[in-house]
């Protein structure tokens, strides 16, 4: 890895360093991370494994992303509005998923909280998408540096507040954030990773919610 943060995979492709060159991890990287998303049951689920991964590597979720799925009926934010205590004791028990009781709990409450958002916004994707940064609150370059320096950024320091004023919980600035990077509200692949110009383009031809 160069001081800029890219690594040249066995493909030979420059790509951002951090996937490691694990197989999940680097797909993960190709095939997700930065393309933006407009459905609301994603853009859910990726706000509730944020806040699951609190502590924890984003490695360790995404391994476990299915069984999440699975456990939490598919993010489906109608549905897990309605569990209650007997789903969050089995869901303790779930050894597949992060047996945290106080993120399970979040979780749900976050669902009721998300059809609030949907009810009062039309639908979760208008209400984040609404919050993308203009070019101009941008760095003019993406680098290992900036990020390194920026986990955090004044948009995600203002959606993390709204969110807790709406009553979300475990959605802080840095949660926040490394949400809007996954969901493609900001394109952060450094600059030279060969995804960053793919993602520029979805970005362009992207229809804001």
């Amino acid at each position: 890895m160069s001081e800029t943060g890219i690594i040249i995979g066995a493909d030979g492709k420059a790509r951002c360093h951090w996937h490691g060159n694990l197989p999940d991890y680097l797909r993960y990287h190709d095939e997700e991370w930065g393309w933006p998303v407009s459905s609301d049951i994603r853009l859910f689920e990726k706000l509730c494994l944020e806040g699951f991964q609190s502590g924890l590597s984003w490695l360790t979720i995404l391994r476990k992303r299915e069984n999440f799925r699975a456990a939490f009926s598919g993010f489906d934010f109608e549905k897990v509005a309605l569990f209650d205590d007997a789903d969050i004791d089995r869901l303790v028990a779930d050894a597949g998923i992060i047996r945290h009781r106080g993120k399970i709990v979040s979780t749900i409450n976050n669902a009721r909280r998300a059809l609030e958002l949907r009810e009062e916004f039309g639908s979760l994707a208008h209400y984040f998408w609404s919050f993308e940064p203009a070019s101009s609150q941008r760095p003019a370059v993406v680098d290992r540096a900036v990020l390194l320096a920026n986990p955090t950024t004044p948009i995600s320091v203002q959606i993390s507040k709204d969110l807790k004023k709406r009553g979300w919980t475990f959605v802080g600035p840095t949660t926040v954030y490394a949400f809007m990077q996954a969901m493609g509200l900001v394109n952060d692949h450094i600059e030279g990773c060969f995804c960053r110009p793919e993602v520029e383009a979805m970005r362009a031809e992207f229809v804001r919610p």
